[in-house]
């Protein structure tokens, strides 16, 4: 974890050296890189899910997605 600590360290004193508007522009590509990277929980924890569903009930909402989902009723509005 030191070495993460060194690198903000590093950045905080290179920004320390440029105007304003190149502060902001690395504030900018920094925001824009934070997006970048999805969001949510690494795979393997969701291995304990893995196999707690029927076969049936899966069929089920596969069915279920087929029919109701992707289709467009223009009478709905």
């Amino acid at each position: 974890m030191a070495e993460v600590s060194t690198i903000k360290q590093d950045i905080a004193r290179q920004l320390d050296h440029l105007p304003p508007e190149a502060q902001r522009q690395v504030l900018d590509f920094v925001q824009a890189l934070a997006k970048s990277f999805p969001k949510g929980v690494p795979g393997k924890q969701l291995l304990r899910f893995s196999g707690i569903l029927e076969a049936e009930d899966i069929k089920a909402m596969t069915q279920a997605i087929e029919e109701g989902c992707e289709r467009v009723d223009m009478n709905e509005w």
